[in-house]
């Protein structure tokens, strides 16, 4: 018997969430479009996803209002996907469910370093600047590798641009000179 894909019988904001986000993969989507992850092949390449599992990822994130699909270099057939405002404000979950990872399933490696952009102090463990004394958006916060992360794992380009600190929802700056 195949498992469904949906929360129909539960009558909970959480379930109606999980129809959207909780599939395998699509958190993953999600978090590479706040590091700046924009293009298909760019998710195909960085997450070694099923060309078919990302195009219908992709698709249910836009149908969700999560992402939007815009054309890019002037292109009828190639797309960018762009968080939304609805999928901007997904940033905290990610975020905690990360830290989360971090203290309880990474063997406390700290993989990746989040930093206020503004005055370059670290994020505690509620996305809070703690020099500033609040929560910092996503678009004021530097992503940098950490002393756990394992560069040796991953070669390919959208790897190797996310190995360089940079701001998050910013296009990443390919090897190649495109912006993923």
């Amino acid at each position: 018997m195949a498992l469904g894909t949906d929360y129909a019988f539960q009558d909970c904001s959480l379930a109606r969430t999980l129809e959207v986000v909780g599939e395998r993969w699509t958190m993953l989507i999600i978090r590479d479009a706040f590091y700046g992850v924009h293009r298909f092949n760019d998710f195909l390449v960085h997450l070694e996803i099923p060309r078919a599992v990302l195009t219908t990822r992709l698709q249910a994130l836009v149908a969700a209002g999560v992402l939007t699909k815009q054309p890019y270099l002037r292109s009828p057939v190639r797309y960018s996907y762009v968080l939304t405002q609805a999928g901007r404000e997904l940033w905290q979950p990610i975020y905690g469910l990360a830290q989360w990872g971090e203290r309880n399933a990474s063997n406390g490696k700290v993989r990746t370093i989040f930093s206020h952009f503004t005055c370059s102090t670290r994020l505690d463990r509620a996305g809070n600047c703690p020099a500033c004394g609040g929560p910092v958006p996503p678009e004021d916060i530097t992503i940098r590798p950490g002393p756990g992360a394992d560069a040796s794992l991953r070669k390919d380009p959208v790897s190797r641009a996310l190995a360089r600190p940079h701001r998050l929802l910013t296009p990443l700056q390919l090897t190649d000179g495109t912006a993923g």
